[in-house]
């Protein structure tokens, strides 16, 4: 079988593949319409975002059996156009998702203790203890959205602290010993944290939006280290500005390329514009599964998958 890899990844994905007697090409350059004359010589491709994978591709793509994608999410693929040609599709949600949880946690404890307000007055001479005063997280209501490989990792994470945690999934029967599973009222009841952690799908895209937010009981934290197209970034903002949001942790935006790998190219939006001077708001840049040891982790789950059904 030969595959074709589009994106670079660990070099035990191509290692051991090879050593599995796979034919492997690399091509991180081409772009997608020269991919489309050349990929129906091959059995398999990997990818991680570099572009998106619609009909007219698989439709090219006459000789595939397998997608893999070197991340969690498969929203650049039309999964059922795939599916309906036989093509089997490999993701990797199990290689980041305690990055991903590790990453969730670190945001909502230096929002709580407001580190990065306090880091960057410090540097710049301000010495202000009581401005900075912390809240703890022992005796919160962490409500996750989404229980699958990252809401789990996130909840297992949790179990070192005196907190409640629940959350709500499409999918019944999904809690464990870390989290309660509860209806989407009783969590915007009672959560005093709510962490997203769903793919991109049409049920979630714009789902934190102004009727959302104020179906919050409390006033409450955000997280959101899943899909950034999931808030609605000018409700968040009016949120924000009202109180009934406290603060914001968020790896992903509204605005990212669906390659992930750029922002935008426009001039900033307005909203972003005030989240970027906000002080109770923390952002990264869709790294919160990009660990030295989930690269490893991703290509290894990648490299398992193929191995279990291909070998």
């Amino acid at each position: 079988m030969k595959i074709l890899h589009l994106d670079t990844n660990h070099p035990l994905l191509l290692n051991q593949l090879n050593d599995l007697g796979f034919i492997n090409d690399e091509d991180y350059t081409s772009s997608k319409e020269e991919i489309k004359l050349k990929i129906k010589d091959y059995d398999g491709f990997i990818i991680r975002s570099r572009f998106s994978i619609d009909k007219t591709f698989l439709d090219a793509a006459t000789n595939l059996k397998f997608i893999g994608r070197v991340g969690a999410g498969l929203e650049n693929i039309d999964c059922d156009y795939a599916e309906s040609k036989g093509i089997t599709l490999i993701s990797a949600p199990e290689g980041n998702r305690n990055a991903v949880g590790e990453h969730s946690l670190a945001m909502l404890l230096s929002l709580f203790n407001k580190l990065n307000k306090a880091d960057n007055e410090v540097r710049n001479g301000k010495w202000l203890r009581e401005d900075n005063r912390g809240i703890e997280l022992d005796g919160k209501t962490v409500g996750l959205i989404g229980y699958g490989n990252m809401g789990k990792a996130f909840a297992k994470k949790l179990r070192g602290f005196d907190v409640k945690v629940l959350c709500y999934d499409i999918k019944d029967n999904v809690e464990d010993e870390n989290a309660t599973q509860v209806s989407l009222q009783k969590l915007q009841e009672e959560a005093d944290v709510l962490s997203l952690h769903t793919p991109e799908t049409p049920l979630t895209i714009g789902m934190v939006n102004q009727d959302f937010i104020n179906n919050f009981k409390k006033p409450f934290w955000l997280i959101n280290t899943a899909r950034g197209k999931s808030v609605i970034t000018s409700d968040l903002v009016s949120a924000l500005k009202s109180g009934k949001i406290l603060g914001a942790g968020l790896d992903v935006l509204e605005y990212e390329k669906a390659s992930f790998e750029s922002l935008f190219s426009s001039t900033l939006p307005v909203a972003f514009q005030y989240l970027i001077e906000a002080q109770n708001i923390i952002l990264s840049p869709h790294v919160a599964g990009w660990t030295i040891e989930s690269k490893e982790k991703l290509a290894q789950t990648i490299v398992n998958k193929i191995k279990a059904k291909f070998c």
